[in-house]
């Protein structure tokens, strides 16, 4: 092999090797920051890994808020209809956020608490993230309750 081979084949070899060394890099910056989408059933059934960070979906129950007085503390649960999980939140909540409508929060579970770090709620009366909808559709569907069933309001 020539001199001038030699320096082209070692030239392919290093290229190589920092493309692959600039592709591992990126696999795992996302991998880190991906969240799956499940809902406190689909929690509750052991289908989020052990210490994995993902995003919580559902309805916040209606009448599970509180927070003390004085504290940015919150505490609710968020319901997918079929499982009920609790939700800790020590920041300032969105302006739309109330019981009864959706809810997106992102964090990990600790203890059997979901301990948040990020809560969004929707926009507007239509807003529902589309994977949040499919899995609530399919709540809806299991115990036939009709996807626009109005709000009962309770005495």
């Amino acid at each position: 092999m020539s001199p001038t081979q030699r320096r082209r084949l070692l030239l392919v070899v290093l290229v190589l090797a920092v493309a692959g060394v600039a592709v591992a890099l990126v696999t795992t910056a996302l991998q880190r920051n991906i969240a799956y989408l499940y809902t406190p059933a689909e929690v509750q059934a052991g289908k989020v890994p052990a210490e994995a960070r993902f995003r919580l979906g559902g309805m916040v129950s209606k009448g599970s808020f509180k927070r003390e007085p004085g504290a940015l503390l919150a505490r609710f649960e968020v319901t997918d209809g079929d499982a009920m999980l609790p939700v800790s939140y020590d920041r300032i909540l969105p302006d739309l956020f109330r019981e009864g409508q959706a809810v997106v929060a992102t964090g990990r579970l600790v203890d059997g608490v979901f301990v948040a770090e990020d809560v969004l709620a929707k926009h507007d009366e239509t807003y529902m993230p589309k994977e949040l909808a499919d899995k609530m559709g399919q709540a809806h569907t299991k115990h036939q309750v009709p996807a626009t069933a109005p709000a009962t309001e309770t005495p």
